[in-house]
């Protein structure tokens, strides 16, 4: 891929996380080739590997929309998720060295001060949140792990949710990540796994919560 393809990756990813780029939404080539500063070919490059991540789809016709994610869809998501996820866990453990621990509390710290005020602060949260994955993923140390995973951690339609998180949700992922941590210390692969595992299907269900809020929110305001 070229410095033009990954700039223009870099660039529609982050509107279709942000929502500039909605669900549904058609992608017409010509208009981001000109907002990423690129010619057409890098941002076609581009499509496809979000297509390849599920962020974009594209019909019969070879047209190209933003992917709008059902509930079920996303259920079925944090279901490999937790399968997946749960087994990088206890690959973790076992890989797991005080460098990686350290930079984990980290994470989890910072966490733990964005969701402390009244009003949490979401972007920090989801980017720490990310990272914490992320670095486990990484100490597991599996590019077949890695490749599964990419296209179902990040779904747009999550990240747009998670800002009508309840409390008390923020707080569960900061406490399991710190159970995690217990069970990273004692390099107990099999105890971090249950954990994980957990920790997803609990995530799904505190999205569902927040999904469900969201949609009666906005037909309220219709």
């Amino acid at each position: 891929m070229t410095k033009a393809s990954d700039r223009a990756y870099d660039m529609i990813r982050a509107m279709i996380l942000s929502g500039e780029l909605a669900a549904g939404d058609p992608v017409r080539e010509e208009a981001l080739a000109e907002r990423c500063g690129v010619s057409r070919t890098p941002v076609r490059d581009a499509l496809r590997r979000l297509e390849a991540d599920l962020m974009i789809r594209k019909t019969e016709s070879q047209r190209s929309f933003v992917s709008d994610w059902s509930l079920d869809d996303v259920g079925d998501a944090f279901e490999l998720r937790a399968m997946l996820e749960g087994y990088a866990a206890k690959r973790a453990a076992a890989h797991m060295t005080a460098e990686v621990l350290r930079r984990l509390r980290s994470c989890n710290e910072a966490i733990g001060a964005a969701i402390s005020g009244n009003h949490p602060d979401v972007a920090t949260f989801l980017d720490r949140n990310r990272e914490f994955h992320a670095l486990v993923l990484e100490t597991a140390g599996s590019r077949r792990l890695t490749n599964l995973l990419t296209a179902l951690i990040e779904q747009p339609v999550v990240w747009r949710t998670a800002h009508h998180y309840s409390p008390e949700a923020f707080q569960r992922s900061y406490s399991e990540h710190d159970d995690l941590l217990s069970a990273f210390e004692r390099r107990d692969g099999a105890w971090a796994e249950t954990i994980m595992a957990g920790h997803i299907r609990r995530a799904f269900h505190a999205y569902s919560d927040a999904h469900q809020g969201l949609n009666e929110m906005e037909r309220g305001a219709a």
